[in-house]
């Protein structure tokens, strides 16, 4: 299958076999609303310093009362296809990721900040325009004379299972 994607220029990239090539001729092809992910840069969307409670953790007392859990999130994009276009369905909302955050913390207890962790990259990565994610996740009361312990792990998009 040969798919076009058309830039603002009258240049038309061809993609056969997961290769972009030009076409200028624009013969067999078919037209997409977009230029190559290739030419297209990254940017980052970034969330620091996130205070949440958080019914986590193994213990039994830590089933009883919601911690503060601190959340920092640095997610890599693709960059809309003109930022001066100044749309906002054209990137990725943070307080849309603020929100799913705090549906998961509303939706149970969670034994491990690893688990935590991974569905909230999970989240951030649903995007199709996000690329890769590092979630760091602190328990900022867990430990006393400690400011925070946790996790830090990031993924690409690969990592994720897509829904056939």
């Amino acid at each position: 299958m040969i798919v076009v994607l058309p830039l603002d220029e009258p240049l038309f990239w061809t993609r056969v076999r997961g290769q972009y090539s030009p076409n200028r001729e624009r013969t067999n092809i078919v037209t997409e609303s977009r230029p190559p992910l290739a030419s297209r840069q990254l940017y980052r969307i970034f969330i620091r310093d996130l205070v949440v409670p958080w019914s986590i953790g193994i213990h039994d007392h830590e089933h009883i009362k919601a911690q503060r859990i601190q959340v920092n999130i640095d997610l890599q994009v693709l960059e809309p296809e003109d930022f001066e276009a100044d749309r906002y369905r054209n990137v990725i909302c943070y307080a849309d990721i603020v929100e799913g955050i705090r549906k998961l913390a509303d939706s149970g207890h969670v034994n491990l900040v690893e688990t935590l962790a991974n569905r909230i990259t999970v989240l951030c990565l649903v995007d199709p325009r996000a690329e890769s994610v590092s979630v760091r996740i602190e328990k900022l009361d867990a430990i006393s004379g400690a400011a925070g312990v946790g996790v830090e792990i990031q993924r690409d998009r690969t990592d994720i299972p897509r829904p056939e």
